[in-house]
């Protein structure tokens, strides 16, 4: 079936393969979770795994992003999600370590080369923010819905059903970018895309994202932990929690809506100084109120900064090599952020993670300040 990113099978298949390509941002508590309590490793081995699978994707991403205009997009994604639905598989059924680590590697690099593809494609659309924020949008409602159901599945099956649980999710992944991935536009114009290297500008704000990404991986993995050095009843952290979820729902459309309304270097220069104000309301509060408003806000400010982030990258680099490495940029800080987050906390407790943040996001905002190379992008933004 030949589908474009306009149709709305195309935009189904991409919505479909956006939240599959992202499960790790969805399902890593529970992930590092079940790896501790149903295989008994403990948190530096289980760490480990997740780390690995990261890794993988940060490294399939940085090389298929430059080649994905090259590559057959469909067979890519419908390839990539089924090597990843294997080795998700294959994890379920093994109990050795090395044996898991060399499959979330490999679950890693299926995994985000499909989602490489998906990105390039989703960022040669006619209007890529406003795609973006549909894809954003679909991964909050899966999120939701994993978190009600996977956890279940796991208490019922045991351990190896989480791995069955992704296998599943890349299979009917794999499934539907077989039949309905769509064409993207931009690979019958090949020679003109991909012709010179790219703008700073547009080096600057994959670095700022990868700030933003590394911020929110290491306040985010400490969120409740936070709260119970703090001393917060755990049901009632357990309730930021799941607010969290449905306020996620909230930036994604609130980003498409505001697209002609709001420019977007203004929402890239305030995003990361937002997300440090709540990651310091959160790590100094003493009280339950500023926390839970700091940690249920905390991860809305960075959907709703990509989403403008990825339109902007789209506008600058019409190629879509730097919108294909979105998994590099957003997997790097979720890979670093936990490790420096704890060496953090180690060094000087849970307080001084909001310092950290707040060095981090200067340093995003440097990157995301305007220059003359982009003003033009702007102007018709």
């Amino acid at each position: 079936m030949k589908t474009t990113s306009e149709s709305r099978a195309g935009r189904a298949c991409l919505m479909v393969a956006h939240c599959a390509g992202m499960v790790d941002l969805v399902a890593l508590p529970v992930w590092v979770g079940v790896l501790i309590s149903g295989y008994g490793l403990d948190p530096q081995q289980a760490g480990g795994l997740a780390t690995l699978f990261l890794v993988g994707a940060v490294c399939a991403s940085l090389f298929v992003a430059p080649r994905s205009v090259r590559m057959p997009a469909r067979a890519t994604a419908a390839g990539g999600f089924a090597v990843a639905a294997l080795a998700f598989g294959a994890v379920g059924l093994v109990d050795g370590y090395a044996a898991m680590a060399v499959l979330h590697v490999v679950a890693g690099l299926a995994a985000a080369t499909a989602l490489s593809v998906t990105h390039a494609t989703i960022g040669g659309s006619g209007n890529p923010h406003r795609l973006f924020a549909i894809v954003g949008f679909s991964l909050g409602v899966f999120g939701i819905l994993f978190m009600g159901g996977v956890p279940k599945l796991v208490a019922a099956f045991g351990a190896p059903a989480l791995f069955w649980s992704f296998c599943g999710i890349m299979a009917f992944a794999a499934c539907v970018a077989a039949l309905a991935f769509p064409t993207s536009r931009a690979a019958s114009t090949e020679a003109q895309r991909m012709a010179g290297k790219l703008p700073r500008a547009v080096w600057l704000a994959a670095i700022g994202v990868s700030c933003m990404a590394l911020v929110q991986a290491m306040i985010f993995a400490f969120v409740e932990r936070i709260g119970a050095e703090r001393g917060f009843d755990a049901a009632a952290v357990a309730g930021v929690l799941i607010a969290l979820g449905f306020v996620n729902l909230l930036p994604a459309p609130l980003a498409a809506f505001l697209q002609q309304r709001v420019n977007p270097r203004v929402v890239l220069v305030c995003g990361p100084v937002v997300q440090a104000v709540l990651a310091l309301l959160m790590t100094q509060s003493q009280t339950f109120l500023p926390y839970a408003a700091g940690a249920a806000c905390f991860a809305a400010v960075m959907i709703f900064t990509h989403t403008f982030a990825f339109g902007l990258l789209a506008a600058l680099d019409p190629s879509g090599r730097a919108v294909g490495a979105t998994p590099a940029m957003l997997m790097t800080g979720a890979a670093i952020g936990p490790i420096l987050g704890g060496t953090v906390v180690k060094l000087s407790g849970y307080a001084s993670l909001g310092l950290a943040a707040a060095a981090i996001a200067a340093c995003a905002v440097a990157c995301f300040l305007p220059g003359r190379a982009d003003r033009a992008v702007l102007t018709h933004s």
